[in-house]
């Protein structure tokens, strides 16, 4: 399981669970030395790129990327252990690939859905299409009420909490013959484990599902007023959370390397941080399990970017495409894509 929270007591060991949590990073709640990677380190871990096309190569290359920064107290890295993914530790772990059975994926409403205080769901299938280069669907809501869900009240912000493993279990039952995984999207407060304050969002490496919440990224959740650019700050949150956690389905661990979407998140401003984009490394790796053009992918996610007015990322994915194609042929690309 990954988790993407903040934990606020000592972990406690139960004998018998470590099966289930497998996957999950050693957790702790003291600090942690963590020294980010050298620029070799880096450079190995975006693994072999002999016999790769050129475009793919290049797009690969780490020049262009920044690396992860020494964490401020507070962040992930520093009261989370992690070591790191290679490519090839990827490769060697046996990550789910879509396949010609299973190659969709399906967004969940999960609990009440005031439509008036969320992304449009259609939204978001459009970005995930456009980020996995896979066809995306939304399922009918699931309700919450009358399923064997455990609750809390939270006793910071006094509002309800809804046990992540318990939807987990639900969805997992709920998970269609065709799916490659299912993400549910919720507007209640999550909580992996008592030990835990909360989490955005939480999925599973092998089972193929998970869940994030909306409440945290909303400014009415701390009880500050929503500005006019209330839905847009909800939706570039929303599309960030969405991409890391589905990433976790296929495989991808959290990344140590370079400033990357797959970054762990400890709180609010460190996901904010966080980049929409891919590093080498776990561009490497889903590459790797889906195949996609990789100037195409970016195209489409510039047409995306630009449609939802996220500047910053438009303008970083045209860079992306000008610099793999070529200046010349860039602008031409770009248009062709924008037909499809």
């Amino acid at each position: 399981m990954f988790v993407t929270g903040f934990r606020f007591q000592k972990p406690r060991v139960t004998l018998g669970i470590l099966p289930t949590l497998l996957f999950l990073p050693l957790l702790t709640s003291e600090a942690v030395d963590f020294k980010p990677p050298t620029a070799q380190e880096r450079l190995a871990a975006v693994g072999p790129t002999e016999g790769l096309d050129e475009t793919l190569r290049k797009a690969l290359q780490v020049d262009d990327f920044k690396p992860v920064p020494v964490p401020k107290p507070g962040d992930w890295l520093a009261a989370h252990r992690e070591t790191g993914q290679t490519f090839e530790q990827f490769v060697r772990s046996k990550p789910n690939r879509p396949h010609k059975q299973r190659n969709i994926i399906y967004l969940q409403p999960l609990g009440e859905f005031p439509q008036l205080n969320i992304p449009l769901l259609e939204t978001l299938k459009h970005y995930a299409s456009a980020y996995f280069g896979m066809p995306v669907k939304e399922r009918p809501p699931l309700p919450i009420h009358g399923r064997a869900v455990t609750t809390r009240t939270n006793q910071f912000t006094g509002n309800r909490q809804v046990l992540t493993g318990d939807v987990l279990s639900i969805l997992r039952k709920n998970l269609p013959r065709d799916a490659f995984c299912l993400m549910a999207i919720t507007m209640e407060d999550l909580y992996p484990d008592p030990s835990w304050n909360f989490v955005f969002g939480q999925a599973s490496l092998r089972d193929r599902v998970g869940v994030y919440s909306f409440a945290r990224y909303d400014p009415a959740f701390y009880g500050q007023k929503r500005d006019q650019d209330y839905e847009k700050i909800l939706l570039w949150r929303s599309c960030k959370v969405l991409v890391h956690e589905i990433g976790h389905m296929f495989g991808l661990m959290h990344c140590i390397y370079f400033k990357c979407a797959m970054n762990g998140s400890n709180h609010l401003g460190e996901s904010d941080a966080r980049p929409m984009h891919l590093c080498p490394v776990c561009l490497h790796k889903l590459h790797h399990s889906i195949g996609f053009d990789v100037v195409g992918r970016y195209c489409k996610l510039y047409h995306f970017y630009g449609k939802t007015g996220f500047e910053k990322e438009a303008k970083w994915t045209a860079q992306r495409v000008e610099r793999l194609a070529g200046p010349a042929a860039a602008k031409a690309i770009i248009e062709q894509q924008k037909e499809k």
